[in-house]
């Protein structure tokens, strides 16, 4: 994409954190964007701070039909739509057997399923129109490297990584592009939305597990600095957005262990004929 001016973006989780920070450079750039969150007063209070041309849609991104709805308004808004950035999230922490159910499938409808329905909901669309697009679905380093005591975040971030991975060779040929937000701590809200998880409050261990997560997103970067270095990979098509260089040795760790592990299979000869 040579030139976003004019154009138009909807961002999920846009009243807070790094939603509402892209929304700011985007707007910088002159791109229209719609701002969408499932909290109407937040939302309200945010888009007074945005200074550029936006529209704002409250929906739910864990429901089909509500992010549904919020493309029709998008369109009602700005016409074509050329951006989608799903970069709703939630987080809980917990250790095996001590995370309900339920947690794991409201974490999963927002972090992953969120994606999902606005791949859905847009990829039609972007279709329809005929001028190609863009998609850039917020992960997380938690998609790359698995932290103890969160297993659920983990997992949907890991899912989103492997998602995004199968789009951007999908829809290439479509002129559609994909880009993979994979941020590590942040100064954002989102140590906080444990307190909205069905189970209502947990134990002991849990409570220290969101404790540390508090701290450690309130000593993360910038959420502006995330948003500017994410339009700069957008505009330069990088399919995946790092944020924390300090994190890459822990990236290259567990790239050598599963070269050991692959090359221990390799050496094995029960595999030497192997081609399944």
């Amino acid at each position: 994409m040579k030139n976003i001016a004019g154009k138009t973006v909807f961002i999920t989780g846009a009243a807070s954190g790094i939603g509402l920070a892209l929304t700011k450079r985007f707007t910088q750039a002159n791109a229209n964007v719609v701002m969408a969150d499932n909290n109407a007063d937040t939302l309200t209070v945010a888009a007074a701070t945005v200074t550029g041309n936006t529209a704002t849609v409250v929906c739910d991104v864990a429901n089909s039909r509500s992010l549904k709805s919020a493309a029709d308004a998008a369109i009602a808004a700005f016409g074509n739509i050329h951006v989608i950035i799903n970069n709703a999230g939630v987080s809980t922490a917990g250790k095996p057997g001590n995370v309900p159910l339920e947690d794991w499938r409201w974490l999963m409808d927002v972090n992953l399923m969120g994606v999902v329905h606005g791949v859905e909901t847009f990829l039609p669309i972007l279709r329809k129109q005929g001028e190609g697009g863009y998609f850039i679905n917020t992960a997380s380093m938690a998609g790359h490297l698995a932290a103890e005591g969160m297993g659920p975040y983990n997992a949907s971030k890991f899912a989103v990584v492997g998602y995004s991975e199968t789009l951007a060779k999908e829809l290439a040929e479509e002129n559609i592009g994909v880009s993979i937000l994979c941020p590590a701590w942040v100064k954002t809200g989102i140590a906080d939305a444990y307190k909205n998880r069905p189970s209502g409050t947990g134990g002991q261990n849990e409570a220290r597990g969101q404790h540390l997560a508090v701290e450690a997103v309130a000593n993360g970067i910038d959420a502006d600095l995330v948003a500017d270095w994410t339009y700069d990979c957008m505009m330069a098509r990088r399919l995946y957005i790092f944020t924390h260089p300090h994190y890459h040795s822990l990236l290259d760790q567990r790239k050598a262990l599963i070269d050991a592990d692959a090359a221990a299979c390799a050496a094995d000869p029960r595999f030497a004929k192997s081609s399944g």
